[in-house]
């Protein structure tokens, strides 16, 4: 019972942060692509959150209670298996609370893409806010930054999942809004406006 719950801990806090925990292994695998794949867990983060902290809390609660007395003359000095220990338990915890911190701390995971661009004349910079479709965490943000700083011309790019939107500055005489909605869109990520 304590190991099924002990894995049943581990699953919900992997599944809470899927969708998170997506972009950075596309970006490892190279295929940004499926960054968006577990976008559609996002709502239902805080559910498995709370059901991964009750689980835990079970868990030690059961670890932790008093057993009973066995009233027979036999050894029962057995050592429990690792399995079945605290210190198993306590390393579930912790990797619990890494996994569901996994939003928070994701943007160290992406390589800076910020470059030195020498702007020749000011007025071939030019500001596009797009509107984007699926972004749900801050890893979802660095993904875009990313894609889009790949790019030439790119002065500054600025995402945000609370808006729905990047705010991109760059030079039109090396790159243009179309490129920019391309790379946007090869993160799995939408498009879905331009101002």
């Amino acid at each position: 019972m304590k190991n099924k719950l002990a894995v049943t801990s581990i699953l919900t806090a992997i599944t809470a942060s899927l969708c998170c925990i997506t972009p950075i292994l596309a970006l490892i695998v190279g295929t940004s692509g499926v960054a968006s794949t577990f976008s559609w867990i996002e709502p239902f983060r805080p559910y498995l959150i709370g059901l991964t902290i009750l689980v835990i809390l079970f868990a030690w609660y059961q670890k932790l209670k008093p057993q009973k007395e066995i009233d027979c003359e036999c050894e029962t000095d057995e050592k429990p298996k690792f399995m079945q220990s605290k210190t198993f338990l306590g390393i579930v915890t912790v990797f619990a609370i890494v996994t569901l911190a996994f939003p928070y701390y994701s943007g160290i995971f992406y390589p800076n893409t910020e470059k030195q661009i020498i702007v020749v004349d000011k007025s071939d910079i030019k500001t596009t806010e797009f509107k984007i479709s699926g972004m749900t965490c801050a890893s979802c943000e660095e993904n875009v930054n990313h894609e889009v700083n790949k790019l030439n011309g790119i002065v500054n790019s600025k995402a945000s999942y609370e808006n729905g939107n990047a705010i991109v500055e760059f030079d039109k005489t090396k790159t243009n809004e179309t490129e920019i909605e391309k790379a946007i869109n090869s993160t799995g990520y939408k498009v879905t406006d331009k101002k």
